[in-house]
Parts: C-alpha cells; sequence; structure tokens
C-alpha cells in the first residue's frame, strides 16, 4: 500500500465552514486527531468571491506523508474534504474531527487504498 486517500462530502455544516480561524483549529485537530506531524502552518484562503454560489474557503495544510485539503462553500454549507497520507490513519477519527468542528454528519465518505502497478506489472501487460 502506498497510501490512503478519504474523501468525504458534507451537507449542512455550521458557520465555521465561513471562519478562517475555525478552519485553521480544525486543521490543528485534524493532524492530532490522527497522529500526522504538520509541515508548515496551513494555508486557508477565501475564493470566488465574485460568484457567490461557489464562494468559500480553501484548506491546504501539508502534512509530512501527504496533505489535507478542503473546500468550504459559503452559500450551500456544504464542505468537501481530502485526507491523504502514505501513512495509515483512522477513517473514524478523520470522521469524528470534521463533525466535531462542522456540526453535521449529512456526508458520503469513501477511503481508498492508493497504489501505483510495479514497473514489473506495467512491463508484463505490454
Amino acid at each position: 500500500m502506498w497510501g490512503m486517500h478519504l474523501t468525504v462530502d458534507v451537507a449542512n455544516c455550521n458557520e465555521n465552514r465561513s471562519a478562517a480561524d475555525a478552519i485553521a483549529r480544525f486543521a490543528k485537530d485534524m493532524v492530532e486527531r490522527i497522529n500526522m506531524k504538520a509541515y508548515g502552518e496551513p494555508w486557508i484562503v477565501h475564493f470566488a468571491k465574485e460568484n457567490p454560489q461557489a464562494a468559500g474557503y480553501t484548506l491546504t495544510q501539508l502534512i509530512e506523508t501527504s496533505n489535507i485539503t478542503a473546500h468550504f462553500c459559503d452559500h450551500s454549507g456544504e464542505c468537501y474534504f481530502d485526507v491523504f497520507s502514505c501513512m495509515e490513519f483512522d477513517v473514524d477519527a478523520a470522521l469524528d474531527v470534521i463533525a466535531d468542528h462542522f456540526g453535521s454528519r449529512d456526508w458520503v465518505y469513501n477511503c481508498i487504498v492508493r497504489q501505483a502497478p510495479e514497473a514489473k506489472q506495467i512491463a508484463a501487460a505490454e
């Protein structure tokens, strides 16, 4: 296994989705509760102010084993999360962090194992 990739699409999130300081607290808590190590501070930027339907913050938190990213929709109350790491992590803990900070478990999620084919597998297929 190269890595785990968790995607979570959440509806009915609370007002924390529109507050940069709340998003920063979420990033710190997520890193701690899934036993990762942050690589620098989170990058939190508000995008699409000219399009209210799409406006919201985007989060990128690098971790030593990859990244945590998210987009928060001001208008719809939706939030979209990605956690990718080449180190295993507790999916239930990650889901709990999202619910704790954004007040909703109205979600769909998927966790897949990521693994590129080995060079010998590619050569055998040719």
